[in-house]
C-alpha cells in the first residue's frame, strides 16, 4: 500500500511533458515518475495508426520474402536485393515494437 507522498517542483512545460509521456505509456503520472526514477523500462503504447502501419509492414515484409523466393532460381542478384529490402523492413518492425 502506497502511503508516503512526495512533492517536487517543475516548470509548466516539464509537467505537461511528463503527463504526455505518462499517457502515451498508459500510466498515471505518479506511476510514470516512479518507473522513471527506478529506471524501469517504460514502453509507449501503440495507437491505431501505429498498429495499422505495423500490420501493413508485416504484409510487405512477407510479400518481399515470397518474391525473393520466386526469383531465386532466375536471377540470384535480384533475389538478394529483394531479400535485403525485406530484412530492412523487418529491422524497422522490430524498432517499432520496442
Amino acid at each position: 500500500m502506497k502511503r508516503a507522498l512526495i512533492k517536487f517542483r517543475c516548470s509548466v512545460y516539464e509537467k505537461k511533458l511528463l503527463q504526455v509521456k505518462a499517457k502515451a505509456a498508459g500510466l498515471s503520472l505518479s506511476a510514470f515518475c516512479r518507473r522513471s526514477l527506478l529506471e524501469q523500462q517504460i514502453t509507449e503504447r501503440m495507437n491505431e495508426e501505429h498498429i495499422h502501419t505495423y500490420k501493413m509492414l508485416v504484409k510487405y515484409h512477407n510479400n518481399f520474402k515470397r518474391i525473393g523466393n520466386m526469383y531465386k532460381k532466375g536471377n540470384p542478384k535480384l533475389s538478394e536485393e529483394v531479400i535485403q529490402v525485406a530484412e530492412e523492413i523487418k529491422k524497422h518492425l522490430k524498432t517499432i515494437m520496442k
